[in-house]
C-alpha cells in the first residue's frame, strides 16, 4: 500500500513594489521577485520591476482600473490561497506599500483564515516616493506638522469626512483622485479651505515619464484637464507644495479668472 505525504502549504508574500522605479525596491522585495515562480501583480507595478523576475516565472496580472477590474477582489483572494495550498510560494506584488490603499489588509486576513502563512514586505509608498522626487516635504517645520492620506474614490466622496484634514499646518495627500479632481476641490472649498491653497499633482512619480505640477485648489480640475493627467497620480494639498520643485501651471487659469472678473 502506497503511503502519501500531505502536500506542504506554500507561503504568500505581500510585497510592496514601491512607486515605480526598480531602484527603490527594498532588498527583500528584489530578492523575492527575482526568485519567485509565481507573481500575482497589480497594474500599477512598473514593467521594469517585472523584468527582474525569472524567465520561467508565471506572471498573473490582476490589474484594476476605475471602470474595469480584470479580477474581483474575492477571486484574487481565492487565487492566492489556491496556489499556496497547491504547495507554491506566491509573491503578491503591489504598487507602493501593501498596507496603504493596497487592500493588503483584506488579503492578509483571508490568508490567515485559510491557514496559509503570509508575510508582509513593506514598500516605499507612492506618497513618500513621489514627494521625494518632487523635493516636496510632506512635513516641514515652517509649513506642516501633520500629514494625512485619503482615497479620492473609495466608497464615493460623499461618504468621506475630511473635516480638519487640510489647512494651516497640515498636509493632505489624495490617492486615486484624477477622475474626481473637480469634486475634490469643491469638497475641500465647501469645507472652508481657501481657493488659493497650493496644490501639487504628482503624475507617474519616479518613472521616466513623471511630472510634478503646481497650481491652486480652485484650478485643480482645470489642471487635470489641460495637462491630460493620467493615473497613477497623487494630489498634495497644503503649504508644503510651495517648498517643492514642481512646475507652476497657473498662467492659463489666472488669465481665465481675470477675464471672468
Amino acid at each position: 500500500m502506497a503511503i502519501t505525504t500531505p502536500m506542504e502549504t506554500g507561503r504568500i508574500f505581500l510585497v510592496g513594489a514601491g512607486p515605480g522605479d526598480p531602484d527603490l525596491l527594498t532588498v527583500r522585495a528584489a530578492r523575492l521577485i527575482a526568485s519567485a515562480s509565481i507573481i500575482v501583480h497589480d497594474g500599477l507595478v512598473d514593467s521594469a520591476i517585472l523584468e527582474i523576475a525569472r524567465n520561467d516565472a508565471r506572471l498573473i496580472s490582476v490589474a484594476k482600473s476605475r471602470s474595469r477590474h480584470s479580477m474581483p477582489q474575492d477571486d484574487i483572494n481565492a487565487l492566492l490561497i489556491r496556489e499556496a495550498k497547491a504547495g507554491h510560494d506566491v509573491v503578491r506584488l503591489k504598487g507602493g506599500d501593501p498596507f496603504i490603499f493596497g487592500r493588503g489588509g483584506e488579503e492578509t486576513e483571508e490568508c490567515r483564515a485559510a491557514g496559509v502563512p503570509v508575510e508582509i514586505v513593506p514598500g516605499i509608498s507612492a506618497a513618500i516616493g513621489c514627494a521625494a522626487e518632487a523635493q516636496l516635504p510632506l512635513t516641514h517645520r515652517d509649513a506642516a506638522s501633520a500629514v494625512t492620506f485619503v482615497a479620492g474614490q473609495c466608497k464615493g466622496l460623499t461618504d468621506q469626512d475630511w473635516s480638519g484634514l487640510a489647512g494651516k499646518g497640515r498636509t493632505l495627500v489624495i490617492y486615486m483622485g484624477v477622475a474626481t479632481a473637480t469634486d475634490i476641490a469643491d469638497k475641500l472649498m465647501a469645507d472652508g479651505l481657501s481657493p488659493d491653497t497650493p496644490v501639487a499633482v504628482l503624475e507617474k512619480g519616479t518613472r521616466k515619464d513623471s511630472r510634478a505640477m503646481r497650481t491652486l485648489l480652485a484650478d485643480l480640475g482645470g489642471l487635470m484637464t489641460r495637462e491630460k493627467v493620467k493615473s497613477p497620480a497623487l494630489i498634495v494639498v497644503g503649504d508644503v507644495v510651495l517648498r517643492s520643485n514642481a512646475e507652476e501651471k497657473l498662467a492659463q487659469w489666472v488669465k481665465q479668472a481675470e477675464n471672468m472678473a
